[in-house]
């Protein structure tokens, strides 16, 4: 009697097993992926790997991973949001000149608000007027842009600081390694998480993203959906501005900026496509993490600015297109 390939898994080859595996489960090469960038650092500059090393790399990672959680939710209905950074910046540079007269709570207060009017622009005009969500967004930053520039030259003259209670969150510690932001952070990810996976809005998402026609025809109010989900991504980008103005200490109409393809990146990586319909935000809060990570890495290396900007690229492209093999293959 003779045992033919694959009949150990069931007359499937192994490595297709893997892949289905992979497929079924991205998160698991994320954390591979994750764990090799990890013990190359250790490798190039041995005894960095410190409980301070660990805080540093997660106070950075969280306001990346709260952006990469707008582009998560935008892009699993087909459409992506590339106002989120200036959204954010917008948001910590009105804290930042809003607390010396109004005082820490109002000053946040009026930053949010200023960012959900941004997303109710967006949502409007991506979900009623149709407007495609590329363009309706980047024409949002540059509006946003434009009025920061305006009003930072009215506030010049006055007086701008961060708040202690911010400053805290964003950049303190507690028991000496743990970041003061996981406080905000996890709780906001496991409301996100539920989002998507146990209520009806989540579904929605999904739905709309894999066949936009079908949720229409089957009764669902699609501007509706875009509308919540524009203004939630910008509530998000807000909170997530605060956040990296606490961790920075300061506040520029320009603060987030480096964050906005790191954003799209890391929902990339973490499995989400942008062409809708398939994703997860587990799989972004791994994305922001590897990419932290090997932001240090190349620092670490003193990669000159070009070629950090190479290789980021490179690796964001072949991890993107190797988990869209693993992923489509049936």
């Amino acid at each position: 009697m003779t045992t033919t390939p694959g009949a150990a898994t069931g007359g499937r080859p192994i490595g297709a097993s893997i892949r289905r595996t992979f497929r079924d489960r991205p998160i698991i090469p994320l954390l591979v992926l994750l764990a090799a960038l990890v013990g190359c650092l250790q490798l190039v500059q041995p005894g960095m790997l410190t409980g301070a090393w660990l805080s540093s790399t997660l106070r950075f990672a969280v306001p990346l991973a709260i952006l990469a959680a707008c582009q998560t939710m935008t892009m699993l209905t087909g459409g992506i949001d590339l106002s989120v950074a200036t959204v954010a910046s917008m948001s910590a540079y009105i804290m930042y000149t809003q607390t010396p007269g109004q005082g820490p709570w109002i000053a946040i207060v009026i930053a949010l608000i200023a960012a959900l009017v941004v997303g109710l622009a967006n949502g409007v005009g991506v979900g009623v007027f149709r407007v495609h969500p590329l363009i309706m967004t980047i024409g949002m930053s540059l509006v946003v842009l434009g009025l920061i520039t305006v009003y930072q030259l009215i506030m010049v003259a006055g007086g701008s600081r961060i708040p202690p209670e911010v400053a805290w969150l964003g950049g303190g510690t507690s028991f000496g390694f743990l970041p003061n932001s996981l406080f905000l952070f996890v709780p906001l990810a496991a409301v996100l998480l539920f989002i998507l996976h146990r209520t009806g809005f989540g579904r929605l998402l999904y739905a709309v993203g894999d066949n936009e026609t079908a949720a229409r025809l089957s009764g669902v109010r699609i501007w509706q959906v875009l509308l919540v989900l524009y203004v939630l991504a910008a509530l998000l980008a807000g909170v997530a501005g605060v956040v990296y103005g606490g961790l920075t200490n300061t506040a520029t109409a320009t603060l987030a900026d480096g964050f906005l393809l790191p954003s799209v990146a890391a929902a990339v990586i973490g499995g989400t496509s942008i062409f809708g319909g398939r994703g997860g935000y587990e799989g972004s809060i791994v994305g922001a993490l590897i990419l932290t990570v090997l932001t240090t890495l190349l620092t670490v290396l003193q990669a000159p600015e070009p070629v950090r900007q190479i290789l980021f690229g490179a690796i964001i492209l072949a991890v993107a297109s190797a988990y869209t093999r693993i992923t489509d293959e049936t």
